[in-house]
């Protein structure tokens, strides 16, 4: 039996939700003319997260800053988000989706995969899509894209064709006229950086990347990733939709500055202070990482990043922050002025043993006191704050 799964995404969720609200507000659909989601139009820092159709028309983009946008369109309604709010849209989007099928994967806040390979058997799929599709819509009174294919990543393809409100398929054998001629950046996974070595090699479209030579792909972009690129650009995928709850599997914190930096010591001051975040975030979750990364984002919204595992699982702030720091050190040219900092860490586990060591840092005693310190300090801080 060929396998149907669903990709279902919200268009434009932030500002779809945000225009919801409005409308039941008494006030003027957002969607309907340039505008977009950002925080205070005013702050420096405040960038683009979601923009309506009319303002992508005129070339208003997400990660813009909100200067630049109002630029381009002086009478630019803009409108800062509502998190709560945008939480349960996506509880009461998910909710409907799940009644579909209980074989949900939810991909992100506004995006999720239905297994409906025996919710759909002896029906149309495209015609299941459809009722869930319209189903939201009258429901909750925003529109999604559902994308249909034989496994995860053609349904995702599938589900970012023509939009909004409208149902694609894209099936292995509607590989060769429907994905392969877009281009390479179109590909799931395929990011900047992997473009600009791609389209250098002449390889412009899905197809192109498709049929190249595995180990001339392999010389561009290593010997796994290539693996990864030849198997999707064919439409080939194998991962199941998970359905069973998943503990946390990273946590980060990032730091942006009012004006671009290039002191080491300020940026220095601003990595530990997310270190200290996010090494409270894992302690509160009885967590531990196993893997240390951190990025640097430049006035051009370029970034730079670098990933390192380490020994053991940790949960100590200074172990997290020396790996950092030496990561920074690998990222950032040490001269160019960054925009923004962050560090994140992953493959989170609750294990409580950890390796003794003869030659264990001296300072380790320190370490831990200082971070049962800090953790009783962050709470008597948000404790006051809500009394």
């Amino acid at each position: 039996m060929r396998r149907i799964i669903f990709h279902i995404d919200v268009n434009s969720a932030f500002l779809s939700w945000s225009a919801v609200k409005g409308v039941m507000e008494g006030k003027p659909d957002i969607r309907l003319v340039p505008s977009v989601v950002s925080g205070d139009p005013n702050d420096r820092r405040s960038i683009i997260t979601a923009a309506s159709i009319p303002a992508k028309k005129l070339g208003i983009k997400t990660a813009q800053p909100v200067s630049m946008a109002l630029r381009t369109c002086p009478g630019l309604v803009i409108v800062q988000g509502d998190w709560a709010w945008y939480r349960q849209c996506s509880e009461g989007f998910i909710g409907i989706c799940r009644s579909y099928s209980p074989v949900l994967q939810q991909f992100s806040i506004d995006e999720c995969f239905l297994d409906m390979t025996f919710r759909c058997p002896q029906g149309n799929p495209v015609e299941v899509a459809t009722r869930l599709k319209d189903e939201v819509k009258t429901r909750l009174g925003f529109t999604v894209n559902v994308g249909i294919g034989s496994n995860k990543l053609l349904a995702k393809m599938a589900s970012d064709f023509e939009k909004p409100d409208k149902v694609h398929t894209l099936w292995e054998d509607e590989v060769p006229e429907k994905m392969w001629p877009l281009p390479v950046r179109d590909l799931l996974w395929v990011g900047k950086k992997t473009e600009r070595r791609l389209t250098d090699y002449g390889i412009h479209t899905i197809g192109q990347l498709a049929q190249l030579n595995p180990g001339s792909l392999a010389r561009l972009v290593g010997n796994k990733f290539a693996a990864q690129l030849h198997e999707n650009a064919n439409g080939r995928d194998s991962s199941p939709v998970e359905t069973e709850v998943q503990e946390a599997k990273s946590c980060s914190a990032e730091r942006t500055f009012s004006r671009d930096l290039d002191d080491p010591r300020e940026i220095d001051r601003a990595l530990f202070n997310v270190a200290c975040i996010v090494a409270h975030r894992i302690r509160a979750d009885k967590f531990k990482a196993s893997t240390v990364s951190m990025f640097v984002k430049y006035r051009d919204f370029t970034i730079s990043q670098k990933q390192c595992q380490m020994a053991q699982p940790t949960d100590v702030t200074a172990l997290i922050l020396a790996e950092a720091r030496r990561l920074l050190s690998e990222a950032w040219d040490g001269a160019t002025p960054i925009r923004q900092v962050g560090l994140g860490v992953s493959k989170l586990t609750h294990e409580s043993f950890e390796q003794m060591s003869l030659f264990e840092d001296p300072k380790m005693e320190y370490y831990r006191e200082w971070d049962r310190r800090y953790d009783e300090e962050y709470a008597r801080e948000h404790k006051s704050k809500y009394r």
